[in-house]
């Protein structure tokens, strides 16, 4: 292996690259090209199942492009002059029916859109009976959109549409995630003795100064930082967001991203907008015998504040006696980001006996751990490798979650959740798939030496959005990311939080941390695969 210390000048064009199964490859020729040097997910060497599952994935979140690259603003789709229907909205609805709306776009001047890729969020709910759940929607490609929605509850349902982005600014989010994948960019401190120096650092470094390959040697994951002048790649001390950049849009370009124009703006109803339902006769319990599945839409809904899934019976742990019962023994690893150290915060807070053990880790940063010594239980949160916008993190602490699965003996006493999408918005999918393959790959290995290892993945989540927030971490960002994450892990023996549309199908604002009331829901969630019901 070469040792990330001795990159000098002279040996960036030739950098060694490590691929999946540790053979080094020259990067001579490809560095050399136009193409900004150094990035990382370019040149990975893929096996050909790899390469076919890569271009699957690819294949399957292609967005639709307008007609032509440069529309102008008053032609883009306006919410305001869009419309929905309820189709058959006298219809007599019953539980379990499907109902479904259509959605008529147009641009500022009232034309119909011709063409599709608007992203729409929709969803339905009731008030009053704090009721919530999401809906299908499929683009037409010619301005119209159909949402499907199943009705899950009886009573007065009310439906909702909105436009997070028109067609034309998803191609400016897609140009920004190609072209400027240092839209955010890192740095790492240096030190030795007194003296210290700070670099940027990225999985993709733009120029021809000397760099750190700091690439992890076991999973290949691509990192650099820009090489300090006096002292030597091994006196990296730590790692930290260094910012977002600026003027990343033309002024054509930044029409699209206005707050109160057409960004998560309402579509209103042209007819009625909501329609009653009825119960149903007898209820149908035999739908909750079919196997978890991260494709059923929608996975589950809101009813007086309380989530239930489609797939699965949850439990709702209302006493702190109830959770110390069903962890009792229990190691519980939760690896990610903020939002599942939301996780960690929740569980020591509303259990007594689980008590946060200092271990002077900077706060909001971890590692934290939290100790139950009575019934014996250890709650720990790590977050995952670069890249990663915290701020400041000890580089002996920074770890990638395949590596600590690694390490990880397992049995019917260990449970791991994971989280890991918002820090890779601004990055080429490819840099996410790499990641995932590289987590699915431990998570396979370690349940095939301990099958009773529990493992749970919690989704991404939809979060409040402004023209600043659209271009590093938009929700249409987000769920492309999370689109990719339930197909590369489905059909392997994990369980899913469906966080986005628990966020989604809730009547509370859009938040990238989300409140206490949903957060509870996700724990209800991740406990009830714990500690099933004996039903």
């Amino acid at each position: 292996f070469f040792s990330p210390q001795h990159l000098d000048n002279d040996t960036i064009s030739g950098s060694n690259w490590i691929t999946e199964n540790n053979v080094q490859r020259s990067l001579s020729q490809t560095t050399k090209t136009a193409r900004k040097p150094l990035c990382g997910y370019k040149e990975q060497t893929l096996s050909k199942r790899e390469q076919e599952e890569q271009e699957s994935l690819l294949a399957a979140i292609q967005w639709p492009n307008p007609p032509d690259d440069k529309i102008a603003f008053v032609q883009s789709t306006d919410a305001a002059h869009s419309d929905f229907v309820i189709v058959q909205p006298s219809e007599y609805f019953k539980v379990g029916d499907e109902l479904e709306v259509l959605v008529h776009m147009r641009d500022f001047q009232g034309k119909p859109k011709q063409y599709g890729g608007d992203y729409l969020q929709a969803r339905i709910h009731s008030p009053l009976l704090k009721a919530g759940a999401t809906g299908r929607i499929v683009d037409c490609h010619n301005g119209l959109y159909r949402v499907f929605f199943t009705l899950l509850w009886p009573g007065e349902v009310k439906v909702s549409v909105s436009l997070v982005h028109p067609s034309e600014a998803i191609q400016v989010l897609l140009r920004l995630r190609e072209e400027r994948p240092d839209r955010v960019y890192f740095k790492s401190s240096f030190k030795s003795g007194r003296y210290s120096e700070t670099t940027e650092c990225n999985v993709c470094l733009p120029g021809d100064l000397p760099v750190c390959n700091f690439t992890d040697l076991y999973t290949g994951e691509p990192w650099f930082c820009y090489k300090p002048r006096k002292l030597s790649c091994a006196n990296r001390i730590s790692h930290a967001k260094g910012g977002y950049q600026k003027g990343l849009l033309t002024r054509e370009e930044s029409l699209f991203f206005q707050s109160d124009i057409n960004i998560k703006r309402p579509i209103l109803s042209s007819g009625p907008d909501s329609v009653i339902v009825k119960p149903n006769a007898f209820t149908d319990s035999s739908s909750m015998d079919r196997a978890e599945d991260a494709t059923v839409s929608p996975s589950g809904y809101y009813y007086e504040d309380q989530w239930t899934s489609r797939t699965h019976w949850i439990h709702h742990f209302n006493k702190s006696d109830d959770i110390t019962k069903c962890l009792q023994g229990k190691v519980i690893h939760l690896f990610g980001d903020s939002t599942i150290r939301q996780w960690f915060e929740y569980l020591t807070a509303f259990v007594p006996d689980l008590v946060e053990f200092n271990l002077g880790s900077p706060k909001n940063v971890g590692p934290f751990m939290s100790v139950d010594l009575k019934h014996n239980i250890l709650l720990k949160f790590r977050c995952h490798g670069p890249p990663i916008r915290f701020s400041t993190v000890f580089s002996s602490e920074l770890r990638y979650i395949a590596n600590e699965l690694d390490g990880i003996v397992g049995g019917r006493n260990t449970v791991i959740a994971i989280t890991i999408w918002s820090h890779f918005s601004t990055f080429p999918v490819e840099v996410y798939i790499r990641r995932l393959r590289n987590i699915r790959r431990s998570i396979i290995q370690l349940l095939d030496r301990s099958p009773k290892t529990l493992i749970i993945i919690r989704t991404a989540n939809v979060q409040e959005l402004g023209p600043e927030v659209s271009l590093f971490n938009s929700d249409w960002y987000s769920f492309q990311l999370d689109s990719v994450m339930r197909k590369m892990f489905s059909g392997i023996a994990v369980h899913f939080v469906d966080a986005w549309e628990m966020s989604l199908a809730h009547y509370l604002p859009h938040n990238l941390h989300p409140k206490e009331i949903i957060v509870r829901n996700q724990i209800d969630t991740f406990l009830s695969y714990v500690c099933p019901l004996q039903t």
